[in-house]
């Protein structure tokens, strides 16, 4: 067989075995990252939250607190970054507009977006910046883990750059979150330590309701 042919005989035979071969073995996909979710967060704090810096999670001890009973984890998967979602996809519009006229809590942010969990145990999350919160001394992480159960924890603080608006405290004043909870789809979540709180709902991003997960 002339040489120009043989080439093109070995390309042939090349191609149709990588085809074969795509047809046995997996491809990489979504599915080995592990399921996609939509995450969406309200950020609020009290109108008229009284007191020095503090952090309020020392009532609860050292740790985060842990809703659910769960063991950790040997695997060290870390979630992944999908997108944020537009404001047209956001389903506490209503709770927001309820805690503006409330005159006891005022909406700080209101952030959603969609990513697959980390390993339970792992507290690998996402900085408030990357999930689109811009808002002048508020930082931290939102981490979403998935073992038995689904957990969204929190790790924020917001520092009271100007404490006005009825706020009680002095410039400089820091209160922190830092709380773990098991939720459930489509159901929402309170955060709620005295100066600030969040309210969070977790669901699917493809596929029919699943039932309490």
């Amino acid at each position: 067989m002339p040489p120009m042919k043989l080439r093109t005989a070995l390309r042939t035979l090349t191609l149709a075995f990588a085809a074969a071969l795509a047809g046995v073995l997996p491809a990489a996909s979504e599915e080995s990252a592990g399921p996609v979710y939509n995450v969406e967060i309200i950020v609020f704090r009290a109108a008229a939250a009284e007191g020095s810096a503090e952090n309020w999670s020392e009532e609860a001890g050292a740790h985060s607190v842990i809703a659910g009973d769960e063991s950790a984890s040997g695997s060290l998967q870390v979630g992944r970054f999908v997108a944020l979602l537009p404001p047209a996809a956001y389903q506490l519009n209503e709770i927001e507009s309820r805690l503006r006229a409330s005159g006891a809590y005022v909406p700080v942010a209101h952030a959603a977006w969609s990513q697959t969990a980390s390993a339970w145990g792992t507290r690998a999350g996402f900085p408030v910046a990357r999930l689109g919160i811009d808002v002048p001394g508020l930082t931290g992480n939102v981490y979403l883990e998935h073992g038995q159960f689904l957990h969204l924890g929190l790790s924020l603080t917001w520092a009271m750059e100007n404490p006005a608006d009825g706020l009680k405290a002095a410039p400089g004043t820091a209160f922190t979150l830092n709380e773990t909870r098991r939720v459930r789809f489509y159901e929402r979540n309170y955060y709620d330590p005295p100066a600030i709180g969040v309210i969070a709902l977790v669901t699917p991003a493809q596929g029919p309701r699943a039932p309490g997960r």
